[in-house]
């Protein structure tokens, strides 16, 4: 019968490394790594919101302009009402409805990877 052979890493003797602050911690304390933390979140925040605001920047500023430069969209009528005070009186609400709620989705989504980022240990 064979001897038995213990295996051990090679790091054994090595000291240990200190227990991490978790990043909850870094946060409350103000540290660096804290602020890192709290850039990041503000910045995914705040590319979000410039974003969304930046589409319906777009979409709503391109209706005069639609109008301005094709003429015979500004002059059509749809159910007796003319196209520009359609689109602008009722179909933007929807559109601005679709855009507040994309920016809430998004918004409490970048908050609960950043949640999940600080309980990750």
């Amino acid at each position: 019968m064979a001897d038995r052979v213990r295996v051990t890493s090679p790091r054994m003797g090595a000291a240990r490394r200190a227990a991490s602050r978790p990043a909850v911690d870094e946060i409350d304390a103000q540290t660096g790594l804290g602020e890192v933390y709290m850039r990041s979140l503000l910045r995914s925040q705040l590319r979000l919101a410039l974003s969304v605001l930046a589409a319906t920047a777009v979409l709503l500023g391109g209706l005069p302009l639609l109008f301005a430069l094709v003429p015979s969209v500004a002059g059509s009528q749809v159910l007796g009402l003319p196209l520009p005070w359609l689109l602008l009186g009722v179909l933007v609400y929807p559109m601005l409805w679709g855009a507040a709620r994309y920016y809430v989705r998004h918004a409490e989504r970048n908050e609960a990877e950043f949640t999940d980022v600080l309980r990750r240990p």
